[in-house]
């Protein structure tokens, strides 16, 4: 089993169908709108138009488990995300990444890794869904160890 066979909603509603994404690189972020790191989306907006064409998804999972930093529902996000930061990429229905209710998602992307530290924990997911690396959430996205696995794992 890999992240593409997992099953999560969409931030809009209905399901998100990781399954579309298996072939690409996926990078995966626990985002929260009222963290001292939300100005990261910018980056991350600017990463996935970059790289986007040769097949890198940029996946939002909105997370409030760290101090209630996403308070909202959908529809908030959704807004804030688009009207702040200009988000294309797709998002994900708010979730928990750490403690007994762990997503599946998270589950999938930690393993024996141990739990989130905090927002804006970055996971690089080869194309045949293996776990590539995994980045601090202080990672801005544009650092250069990110942006270089990335770049490695796109088809050329």
């Amino acid at each position: 089993m890999t992240i593409f066979d997992v099953d999560i909603d969409a931030l809009p509603g209905g399901s998100a169908d990781l399954g579309q994404y298996r072939g690409n690189v996926v990078l995966v972020v626990n985002v929260a709108s009222k963290c001292g790191l939300t100005p990261q989306y910018a980056g991350l907006e600017k990463l996935y138009a970059t790289y986007r064409d040769r097949g890198l998804v940029v996946l939002g999972v909105p997370c409030n488990q760290f101090g209630g930093q996403e308070p909202g529902g959908a529809a908030e996000i959704e807004e804030f995300c688009q009207v702040n930061y200009g988000v294309t990429f797709p998002l994900t229905a708010k979730v928990e990444v750490n403690g007994p209710g762990r997503h599946p998602l998270y589950t999938e992307l930690v393993g024996d890794g141990g739990d989130l530290q905090w927002n804006f924990e970055k996971f690089v997911v080869a194309p045949d869904g293996a776990v590539a690396a995994r980045f601090d959430p202080g990672t801005q996205p544009d650092d250069e160890r990110l942006v270089s696995t990335i770049e490695t794992l796109l088809p050329r």
